[in-house]
C-alpha cells in the first residue's frame, strides 16, 4: 500500500526535470518576436551567402548606360548606383561583410570578456579590483571617440575593422561575467570541488562558467547589433570598410550626396542595417526572457 501511495508521487517527480530542462526552449518558441528575428537573420546570412551566385550582375559589374535607375526597372529589381552598379547585388555583398564583422567581433570580444570576467570574479582581492578598474577605465572613454581614434592610426580592412570593434566592445561582458562568477564562487558546488582538491582552471571554465551562461548568451546576441552598428557608423565617416569592397555603412556614406536625386541609394542599405539590428535585439529580448528562470511556462 505505501509502495502505491508513494507511485502516484514518483510519476508525478519524473517528468519534472525534462519539463526543467525544455522549458527556456519552450518559452522561446512562444516568443513571437524572437522567432521573427531568427527568421530573419538566417534569411539574411542565407541571402547573402548564396544570392550573389543566383545574380547576373555582380557588385562591381558597372554599367555606365543604367546609372541611378530606379528600383524595378528593368533588370535591376533593386536598382543601380551613381556607377550603374546593381544594388541588389551590392547590397547582398555588403551584408557578407557587415554580418561577417559583427559575428567575428562578436566572438573575439566575448573571449575577451569572459576571460577576464571569469578571473576577476573568482579570484577577487587585488586582481579583481585590478582587473576591473582597468575595465572601468576603458570605460571612461566615449566607445565612439575611442573607436574612431583607434581606426585613425589603422589600416582599415575586414581584420582591423573586427579587432577594433572588439576592442572596444568586451568590457560590459566582463563587467557581467565577473558579477556572475562573483556571486557563483561561494556556491557548494564550487566549495565541493575546491575541497575535492579540484584545480583554480577547472573551477572557474567548468564549474562556474557553465552556471553563467545565460547572461553571455544574451550578452553576445546584443554585441552583434552593436558591431553593425558601430561597422556601419565608422564606415559611414570613412574610417572603416574601404571601397570597393561593400558594406552597408559605406554604401551609406557614399549616397549622401544623391538623397533628393536617388534616395534608394541611402534608403536600401539603412533598412537592410535596420533590419538585421531590430531582429538582433528580438533575439536577445527572447533569448533573456527564456533563460530567466523567474519567467513561467504558461
Amino acid at each position: 500500500m505505501a509502495a502505491a501511495a508513494q507511485s502516484p508521487q514518483a510519476a508525478g517527480a519524473g517528468p519534472a526535470p525534462r519539463r526543467k530542462k525544455n522549458s527556456a526552449l519552450r518559452r522561446l518558441v512562444r516568443h513571437r518576436l524572437a522567432l521573427f528575428g531568427v527568421a530573419v537573420i538566417l534569411f539574411l546570412v542565407l541571402a547573402c551567402s548564396i544570392g550573389p551566385l543566383l545574380l547576373p550582375f555582380d557588385d562591381t559589374t558597372v554599367d555606365i548606360l543604367a546609372r541611378f535607375s530606379g528600383p524595378l526597372s528593368g533588370a535591376h529589381v533593386l536598382g543601380t548606383d551613381q556607377l550603374g552598379r546593381d544594388m541588389l547585388a551590392r547590397l547582398l555583398m555588403a551584408g557578407r561583410i557587415s554580418l561577417a564583422v559583427g559575428f567575428g567581433s562578436m566572438i573575439l570580444s566575448m573571449i575577451i570578456g569572459v576571460l577576464i570576467g571569469v578571473i576577476a570574479g573568482y579570484y577577487g582581492g587585488v586582481v579583481g579590483a585590478v582587473l576591473m578598474r582597468f575595465v572601468d577605465a576603458v570605460l571612461c572613454f566615449p566607445i565612439i571617440f575611442l573607436l574612431l581614434a583607434l581606426a585613425a592610426f589603422i589600416k582599415p580592412s575586414v581584420g582591423s575593422i573586427i579587432f577594433l570593434l572588439a576592442a572596444t566592445g568586451w568590457m560590459e561582458v566582463a563587467r557581467i561575467v565577473e558579477g556572475q562568477i562573483r556571486s557563483l564562487r561561494e556556491r557548494d558546488y564550487a566549495v565541493a570541488a575546491l575541497a575535492l582538491g579540484a584545480g583554480d582552471g577547472r573551477i572557474m571554465f567548468k564549474e562556474l562558467l557553465p552556471n553563467a551562461v545565460a547572461p553571455i548568451v544574451v550578452s553576445a546576441t546584443l554585441n552583434v547589433a552593436y558591431a553593425i552598428l558601430m561597422e556601419s557608423y565608422i564606415s559611414f565617416l570613412g574610417y572603416g570598410i574601404q571601397p570597393p569592397t561593400p558594406s552597408w555603412g559605406n554604401m551609406l556614406g557614399g549616397a549622401q550626396s544623391y538623397l533628393e536625386s536617388a534616395p534608394w541609394l541611402a534608403i536600401l542599405p539603412g533598412v537592410m542595417i535596420a533590419l538585421a539590428v531590430t531582429s538582433i535585439n528580438f533575439i536577445g529580448d527572447g533569448l533573456r526572457d527564456a533563460l530567466d528562470p523567474r519567467v513561467e511556462v504558461q
